[in-house]
């Protein structure tokens, strides 16, 4: 019976080591705001989600032009982030009527194009360990 327990514990034990070994960290800083007004905010998004529906959100304060966040537990697969500096602090991003951006925006890899980001220019991929992104307005 002794014998059962002990097993079980270390299937157990050895089941949740396996589980937490397989989710990992992605670390997010912008490093050129324009201003310490106001904060960052970032997306995380898969494919599917892209501009949509972020898998996780954050927002962070400005602080001599640098911002960061970190995303937990994210699973192995196929990424992309987007940010952008939310002057007023209105929790959205601000256009002109024409539909210019009116706050600084940017995406994962750093590729701008006129337009909104596109996921396959920001896509990366976590694998087996943390990954660390910079990202430039």
């Amino acid at each position: 019976m002794k014998l059962l327990v002990n097993t079980f514990v270390l299937i157990a034990f050895l089941a949740v080591k396996m589980v937490s070994a397989q989710s990992q960290s992605i670390t997010v800083e912008v490093v050129n705001a324009t201003s310490d007004t106001g904060t960052v905010n970032f997306a995380l998004y898969d494919k599917e989600g892209f501009l949509m529906k972020p898998l996780q959100s954050k927002s962070s304060k400005i602080s001599q032009g640098k911002s960061l966040v970190v995303f937990e537990n994210v699973l192995p697969g196929e990424y992309a982030v987007v940010c952008y500096h939310d002057k007023n602090e209105n929790k959205k991003m601000d256009f002109q009527p024409n539909g210019m951006p009116l706050e600084d925006y940017g995406a994962s890899n750093n590729v701008m194009n006129f337009g909104p980001p596109v996921y396959m220019d920001a896509k990366f991929t976590v694998v087996n360990k943390d990954v660390s992104l910079e990202i430039r307005f």
